[in-house]
């Protein structure tokens, strides 16, 4: 099946600003941690007695793959809308490409789907951002305590030990699929991307 749209996944780091470098595309962006699991869902993983959010197995990668695969036949799905801070989707939303050719998936799981979406022909480009740790350290601890998102002993606490775990999560993203970029590396490539795709009207 011929698809008229396609996707750029954008993984990394938590915190790595991936959301930042998405907008600075200019294209449509989905953000993927809509897609989480909700925390009372029995299936979620756990260590130490606590869910797990760190692991691919929160998150929905089912339902991501095929909103993806509607966005891309069709330009438009409704899409989750998730509460980071209840641990739960508290509403629905319709996303609409509105005729761009191509359209930015971005969470820290993106790289998860890489392999399925390049199998099913809606893959156009994926990356995992990498920028030096204690920026990425930084970043993250000030975008969760401005947003509420946990108690600050626990952010902080997060915080260090995602500081400890970055080189790995970026060795098994990119082993999933995603080319290793900084921001301006992957801005320049979605750049290419889009100028071989003239926009739908």
């Amino acid at each position: 099946m011929s698809h008229p749209y396609r996707v750029i996944l954008l993984a990394g780091p938590s915190g790595s600003g991936k959301s930042y470098i998405a907008q600075r595309t200019g294209l449509p962006v989905l953000c993927l941690d809509d897609f989480y699991k909700d925390g009372d869902d029995p299936a979620l993983p756990r260590r130490d007695g606590q869910v797990d959010w760190e692991s691919p197995l929160s998150w929905d990668a089912e339902a991501a793959v095929e909103t993806i695969a509607r966005l891309a036949q069709e330009g438009r799905a409704e899409v989750p809308v998730y509460a980071i801070g209840a641990d739960r989707r508290v509403a629905t939303r319709t996303f609409d490409i509105a005729g761009s050719p191509l359209f930015v998936a971005e969470g820290i799981f993106a790289a998860d789907i890489v392999a399925e979406c390049r199998r099913r022909g809606f893959l156009a480009g994926a990356y995992a951002l990498r920028r030096p740790r204690g920026a990425t350290f930084l970043r993250r601890l000030a975008r969760d305590l401005s947003e509420q998102r946990k108690a600050p002993g626990v952010l902080l606490r997060r915080g260090v030990a995602l500081l400890r775990s970055e080189p790995a999560v970026l060795r098994r993203q990119t082993g999933l699929g995603a080319e290793a970029a900084r921001g301006r590396e992957v801005l320049h490539r979605v750049a290419g991307l889009l100028a071989g795709h003239p926009v739908r009207r």
